[in-house]
């Protein structure tokens, strides 16, 4: 029997116990790799459920310039997806149990090389991958590889996805879904929630799997109301711009700064919990 993922085993105990997942999005190499394990460490101890970890990329074409400024930011220095790897590598020395997936673009694993990079990703400690631009038509190698080392692949379904390409998507995503809440990019605000609870509807007759809600979840409000609507939340920019005062000049990157930056985890999951 198929052992159960990470990501699996900890949205069925969060479904058992009527708790919804709260899902923090950073940017690795943002400010430095090091400090990316210090943040996804705070975070844990925040209450993150899940991690997805960006790997930056020169054309982030689905993010806000939140987002964008980061993976620049990330790039200059120097990392790369060997980097990324490495930063899991890192967080896993401490943490064997949180999940962690992957976000990124699909020319950097074209150029790694997809058997070479889901080899080396389970081997770190990923548990699973999110390729905003890989549709599901063309995913076949990508997915063969990912099957073969035990990574979840997540895909986005979004406000425009059609209702009969929703079976192609549910029938070979893992793990969770991500559903993408506006028409836009991440940190835009969100769309009318009458909207998006119709159209997760219509997702969940397509599939059984926990349907997580991303971009434009800011603060505590929007994370309750976009929580009511699916299993979970993902909260990327709003976690991002916090980072970014680690890169002034003089500002201290220790585990005290970090656990600062990432306290609106904390009221998040207080805020899901207490609902």
């Amino acid at each position: 029997m198929k052992q159960q993922s990470r990501v699996t085993q900890v949205v069925e105990q969060l479904r058992t116990t009527g708790r919804k997942a709260v899902i923090p999005y950073v940017v690795a190499g943002d400010p430095d790799a090091d400090t990316t394990v210090l943040l996804m460490q705070a975070l844990v101890e925040e209450g993150a459920d899940i991690i997805e970890l960006g790997m930056p990329f020169s054309d982030p074409s689905s993010d806000g310039p939140v987002i964008q400024l980061a993976a620049e930011r990330a790039l200059r220095g120097g990392m790369n997806l060997a980097g990324v790897l490495d930063i899991v590598r890192q967080f896993r020395e401490q943490d064997r149990d949180t999940p962690i997936v992957l976000m990124g673009y699909l020319n950097p694993l074209e150029v790694y090389g997809h058997e070479r990079f889901a080899r080396e990703a389970s081997a770190a400690g990923v548990d699973g991958l999110l390729i905003v631009d890989m549709p599901v038509t063309e995913a076949d190698e990508w997915l063969k590889h990912a099957e073969a080392e035990g990574l979840d692949t997540i895909f986005l379904v979004a406000p425009t996805t059609r209702e009969e390409r929703l079976d192609a998507i549910c029938q070979h995503c893992s793990g969770y879904i991500y559903y993408v809440s506006l028409k836009g990019v991440t940190g835009a605000a969100l769309s009318d929630a009458s909207d998006i609870a119709e159209r997760i509807g219509t997702l969940r007759r397509h599939s059984d799997l926990p349907v997580m809600v991303g971009f434009g979840i800011k603060d505590e409000a929007s994370a309750r109301t976009m929580a009511a609507l699916g299993d979970g939340v993902v909260v990327g920019s709003a976690i991002v711009a916090e980072i970014a005062s680690l890169n002034e000049t003089g500002v201290a990157r220790d585990a005290e700064a970090a656990r600062i930056r990432v306290e609106l985890i904390g009221r998040i999951r207080r805020a899901l919990d207490a609902s």
